[in-house]
């Protein structure tokens, strides 16, 4: 015990000292297996990549026909809503190439290849909304499709898609080796080709809303994608283009700076304003559901959303009491990204004729379904009766038939605990016995005496129980159990 006491023990400064040691070891441990993960910079060929990225930007030759080609495939896929075609067509297509060429000019102060990716990404948006628009004049189908309407509106899905779809493409692009996996996988994402088929659509059928919304989609990849390629260039510190004139190499970096921050801000701005009327269009939508459809005693026949000038206008069949009103533009303000629209709630004095044919309607089918159930339910009441009687039957023939087999076991156990002092527990049961030629049920006792005895006075005890319990019960066999 004194050798215990006498042993050096650690102070509370040293064990918290200890423990900050190994946390900070867990975390450095940690952070190296992350930063191991995910660095990208040791497998990037920079050189390669620009080169890369500079070969895809002509237009000419062999390109613009496939652009062209591709242009008549989305089309016809979006004419016809067909995924698996308007997927195919993005696959050919070389629209990538000039919208990764601006990112990465900007990003390496290459005024040169800014220029010629402008110039060729220009050419090709108009070689596809004209080649698109000629496919829709000519085309005998010109209704508009799931596929088509899904083109003539961004979302803050789209901006997201576009942002990620654009830094998976430069990571893969500046890659050691190549990876046509996910380059193919994000030109399927991003989906470039599609809006400008759709505003080609909108041209034939002209449809300003259409060609304007589908190419202000097409607009928000492009500067998205084009912005992502700036940023992993810039992370992965693209070398820089060096000029032999120094006031042209600040000349050219101030364009570009300025190019950069012009793309910058009309990107924050749309990711912006879409998040937000895409949260107010959930919310529209999410009120007419929970406060007019859920509403019984409203018949709407035709609405309107106005996000740019906040209105909503709401048209009813049948008279709407100011009670009503009121309670509906209360409930409106409950929604954060409607509630500062104006509602304006129209009814009529009479209700229309097709409302009160789906009244009807809806009242003969809820009465339909409750009269199925009934039937349902007289059904399984006469199942249960039938099943009831048969049980009763079965019940009685039991009694019948075990009436005459009854014992007066009570009686017979209170006499033999008076006429066996000894005599703990006693159980009465039946057992079936086989002699492998007939089956035979056997009546059995199974006392519990209160005092062990030896093997011979047991035998003997035994024998007076069971030969008394027979003449009692008057039984022909009898056996003890113990």
């Amino acid at each position: 015990m004194e050798e215990n006491q006498n042993q050096p023990q650690m102070s509370q400064d040293d064990m918290a000292e200890s423990v900050k040691r190994d946390a900070k070891g867990l975390f450095e441990s940690i952070s190296i297996f992350l930063s191991e993960l995910l660095d990208i910079r040791s497998q990037t060929d920079k050189d390669r990549t620009v080169e890369d990225v500079k070969s895809d930007i002509p237009f000419k030759g062999h390109n613009a026909w496939i652009l062209i080609f591709s242009i008549f495939v989305a089309s016809i896929g979006l004419n016809v809503s067909s995924t698996a075609v308007v997927i195919g067509a993005m696959l050919i297509s070389p629209l990538m190439g000039p919208i990764v060429g601006v990112g990465l000019s900007i990003a390496i102060n290459d005024i040169d290849t800014l220029r010629r990716s402008l110039v060729n990404l220009g050419v090709m948006v108009g070689l596809s909304v004209f080649a698109a628009t000629f496919y829709f004049l000519v085309s005998p189908l010109t209704e508009l499709t799931p596929e088509l309407e899904a083109r003539t509106a961004p979302t803050v899905l789209d901006v997201l898609v576009a942002i990620f779809g654009g830094l998976a493409l430069i990571v893969a692009k500046s890659k050691k080796g190549t990876m046509p996996n996910a380059i193919a996988g994000v030109a399927i994402a991003t989906a470039l080709m599609p809006p400008l088929c759709t505003v080609g659509y909108g041209i034939a059928v002209w449809e300003p809303d259409f060609f304007l919304g589908a190419l202000y989609l097409f607009s928000i990849n492009a500067i998205f994608i084009a912005l992502s390629t700036f940023i992993v260039a810039k992370l992965l510190r693209f070398p820089m283009i060096r000029y032999a004139n120094s006031a042209k190499r600040k000349r050219i970096a101030r364009i570009a700076s300025f190019v950069a921050i012009i793309a910058i801000i009309p990107a924050i701005y749309t990711f912006v304003n879409v998040l937000r009327e895409s949260n107010s269009l959930r919310d529209y939508k999410k009120f007419l559901a929970d406060e007019i459809e859920q509403n019984e005693a409203l018949y709407m026949r035709k609405d309107f959303y106005d996000y740019n000038n906040k209105t909503i206008r709401l048209y009813f069949d049948g008279e709407i009491p100011e009670a009503t009103v009121s309670d509906l533009k209360n409930e409106i303000k409950k929604y954060a990204h409607i509630n500062d629209f104006q509602l304006s709630i129209n009814g009529n004095k009479s209700r229309g004729i097709d409302q009160i044919s789906k009244a009807y309607d809806r009242s003969i089918e809820e009465l339909n379904r409750l009269q199925a159930e009934n039937d349902k339910l007289l059904d399984q009441i006469e199942d249960l009766q039938i099943q009831m009687a048969a049980l009763e039957v079965e019940l009685k023939k039991v009694n019948e038939s075990s009436s005459g087999n009854l014992i007066p076991y009570s009686g017979v156990a209170k006499d033999a605990k008076i006429r066996f002092p000894d005599l703990s527990e006693l159980g009465y049961g039946e057992v079936l016995q086989s002699n492998f030629l007939k089956v035979d049920t056997v009546k059995v006792i199974f006392p519990v005496w209160k005092f062990k005895v030896s093997d011979s006075l047991n035998r003997i005890r035994n024998t007076n129980l069971r030969e008394w319990i027979t003449k009692e019960l008057k039984v022909d066999t009898l056996l003890v159990k113990q």
